[in-house]
């Protein structure tokens, strides 16, 4: 299937191709366009829009993205739900919510600028979010 999402990806436009390719649709096709051509593109190629104003796959009620898809796609893994606390902190602002959050904004920051290709990016930080994945389930195994 094919999703389409903003370009210049940052935070919840790493973390949900991610989780998109790790746990909902292995075989996805990322698309990347300027906001103004989400909706066209989305209908053209017969996409999934995520990450977009007015799309059902964003932000919502204080929940980023990620949020959204874990509760779309009924996701319960508990790792996943640990790291979608880190990726909300870091993604919305609220760095002071989670004790990681502001070194993913950091690593998410340095990541676009070392690579402002956004499918070169992703091919980088994929590596961060299969680490923080790993992390995560160490930590809720130790609870």
């Amino acid at each position: 299937m094919k999703w389409i999402t903003r370009s210049h990806v940052h935070v919840d436009r790493v973390a949900c191709p991610w989780l998109i390719k790790r746990f909902v649709d292995s075989e996805a096709e990322i698309i990347f366009v300027p906001k103004s051509q989400i909706n066209a593109t989305a209908e053209r190629e017969g996409a999934i829009p995520f990450d977009a104003p007015g799309v059902e796959l964003g932000h919502q009620d204080g929940l980023c993205t990620f949020d959204v898809i874990i509760k779309k796609y009924d996701l319960t893994d508990k790792a996943l739900l640990r790291m979608a606390k880190i990726v909300n902190a870091a993604d919305t602002d609220k760095l002071d919510n989670d004790p990681i959050a502001a070194g993913l904004e950091a690593i998410a920051v340095g990541y676009s600028l070392r690579f402002p290709n956004d499918k070169e990016n992703l091919e980088y930080q994929f590596e961060v979010y299969d680490a923080l994945y790993a992390w995560c389930r160490l930590e809720v195994r130790c609870e």
